[in-house]
């Protein structure tokens, strides 16, 4: 199991997006990682920031991984349910229910 954060900031934008990206795929050339992106204290993502999450879940599926989301700002949820990506990721309120829902 693996929880991820953004190191700094409160933005998941284009001048973070490449790094984020690049680190979350590379836990999952591993086969079978579980790993949870916490997003406590972000409170922006822009497109680019959104390309992160589908590149994650992407590289898990490749590799039998699973890729969650928990500690989403209610207006970072707003974005998620525009775009119809809520419906997409397993998101969650809290880590800990987050971390139980994988069952290990």
């Amino acid at each position: 199991m693996i929880i991820a954060r953004v190191k700094e900031g409160n933005r998941l934008n284009a001048l973070v997006s490449d790094t984020v990206k690049g680190e979350l795929t590379d836990f999952f050339a591993r086969p079978g990682v579980n790993l949870v992106f916490d997003l406590q204290g972000i409170t922006f993502i822009d497109s680019s920031g959104f390309g992160v999450f589908l590149a994650a879940m992407k590289a898990a599926g490749n590799n039998y991984g699973q890729f969650k989301v928990c500690n989403v700002n209610p207006g970072v949820m707003e974005l998620f349910k525009l775009l119809q990506l809520h419906h997409v990721f397993e998101i969650y309120d809290e880590l800990d229910p987050c971390i139980e829902s994988f069952g290990v």
